[in-house]
């Protein structure tokens, strides 16, 4: 397994409801994203259809998992050999879910429903029922959840404990959380949230966020890539305005993080004799 993968963070804003359009930019950024070098190319939460809460437009607009979303992210990493990872609405029967998915050459590897919905996605979306899946690919294990549910220290936790190497976030970042929009490095508190935990749970965390103001949303952009130790890999990214950024890794690094010195393995010195978390009926 290469140790170096490089991903593509592209920051960029989907209109309401302009599914054509949106799925249009997808390809075009995650196409500059791979000429540009990328391995992975994650892309922001509910970028296909654009983050708003109108649930019979959306009804109408929303597409299966094996829709032509995900056939168009597939065609495009089968082209450049890599992953592509990003957000849309999911249909499912009359249910809609803010949905995650991950892509490889072969089609489909992950398939996610935000677990936890932030404030007004709870009047149009259903929770999601699909747990927390990593999949092992070529440049190591990745993972996948969806903006607020970083807000959970759990999420990270168990996927890192399944293994993830890599944790995939699509956000659409917004204020409310948060009195503070952006501090003086330009990061938003949810980035700051990220790093702590890639630091905690030993994993890069790539969130590749909305920016600016698209329909009644103005998103904080800030995208990043966190390593291991807590550091920043990439990002954060601009405020406002659409991006595109490369950075090439050490995946290794996740598992190197484990140990940190004589006596000292955060893994190993876990307490699973007092606390555990529980997923698909495993405690880890």
């Amino acid at each position: 397994m290469p140790n170096n993968v490089s991903i593509g963070l592209v920051q960029i804003g989907g209109e309401p409801l302009k599914v054509d359009d949106n799925r249009t930019l997808c390809e075009y950024t995650a196409r500059s994203a791979f000429k540009l070098g990328a391995d992975i190319v994650i892309l922001p939460e509910m970028i296909v259809h654009g983050y708003v809460f109108d649930w019979r437009a959306l009804s109408d607009a929303a597409e299966a998992v094996d829709g032509p979303t995900v056939e168009q992210w597939t065609k495009i990493a089968a082209e450049y050999d890599g992953y592509v990872v990003g957000g849309f609405c999911e249909r499912d029967g009359e249910s809609l879910y803010n949905t995650a998915v991950a892509v490889g050459p072969d089609g489909l590897i992950l398939h996610y429903r935000k677990t936890h919905l932030f404030a007004e996605e709870k009047t149009t979306f259903r929770n999601g029922d699909l747990g927390f899946p990593v999949a092992a690919t070529r440049f190591g294990t990745i993972g996948l959840c969806v903006c607020y549910d970083l807000r959970f220290v759990e999420v990270v936790r168990l996927m890192a404990l399944k293994g993830a190497d890599l944790i995939c976030v699509p956000t659409a970042w917004l204020p409310g959380y948060d009195q503070e929009r952006w501090d003086q490095d330009g990061m938003c508190p949810q980035g700051r949230g990220a790093v702590l935990q890639a630091n905690l749970s030993q994993v890069y965390i790539a969130c590749a966020s909305q920016a600016g103001r698209h329909g009644q949303h103005e998103f904080l952009g800030s995208s990043i890539l966190a390593d291991p130790y807590g550091k920043l890999a990439a990002g954060p990214l601009s405020g406002s305005d659409d991006e595109i950024f490369i950075a090439e890794v050490d995946i290794g690094a996740s598992k190197r993080a484990q140990f940190r010195g004589e006596l000292i393995a955060p893994r190993a010195d876990r307490r699973t004799d007092l606390y555990g978390v529980w997923s698909d009926g495993r405690r880890y």
